[in-house]
C-alpha cells in the first residue's frame, strides 16, 4: 500500500463515491463526477472505464447515460477500488527503496517494520470501510470510525 494515492485512485474514489449516493438503478453521468470534485473530465472518464474494466462500475452510453456499481455500495470497498489502480505491494519489498539499489539492512532495519506495519494497518482501514460507510458519514470533519 503506497504511502500517498496516485491521482487516478483518487479520481475512482470520488467517482466511486459519487455513484454510491445515486439512486438505484440511476446512471450518473462523467459531468456530475468532474463538477461536484472539479475534476477534468477527459481522466475522468479514463478512470471510469478502468472501474468498468476492474467489474466495479457499468457504463451505458447516450442520452440518459452514464454510469453505475456493479454492487450495492456496502459490497464494495475501498480497497477494492484502491487494489484497481495502485500496483501491488512486492512482498518484502522496502517503501524507501527508490533507487532499486539492494538493501544491506533489510532483515534489521526498524524503519521497514514500521513502513510495513503501516502497510498493514492501511489495508485493514481500506479492507473495512465499504462506500456505503463513506457516502453516509454524517460530519466529514467527524472520523468515520468514531
Amino acid at each position: 500500500m503506497p504511502v500517498s494515492l496516485n491521482k487516478s485512485t483518487r479520481y475512482a474514489l470520488y467517482a466511486s463515491m459519487e455513484l454510491a449516493r445515486a439512486a438505484a438503478g440511476e446512471a450518473v453521468p462523467v459531468s456530475r463526477v468532474a463538477g461536484r470534485y472539479r475534476i477534468p473530465e477527459g481522466p475522468l472518464a479514463k478512470v471510469l472505464q478502468q472501474l468498468v474494466h476492474a467489474g466495479l462500475a457499468s457504463g451505458t452510453r447516450g442520452v440518459g447515460g452514464g454510469y453505475r456499481l456493479t454492487r450495492e455500495p456496502s459490497e464494495i470497498t475501498v480497497l477494492d477500488i484502491v487494489a484497481a489502480f495502485e500496483p501491488p505491494r512486492v512482498p518484502g519489498s522496502c517503501l524507501l527503496d527508490d533507487d532499486g539499489d539492494e538493501c544491506h539492512v533489510l532483515g534489521t532495519c526498524r524503519l521497514r517494520r514500521l513502513f510495513d506495519e503501516v502497510d498493514e494497518l492501511a489495508r485493514a482501514a481500506f479492507a473495512s470501510t465499504s462506500l456505503e460507510t463513506l457516502v453516509r458519514a454524517p460530519d466529514p470533519a467527524v472520523s468515520l470510525w468514531g
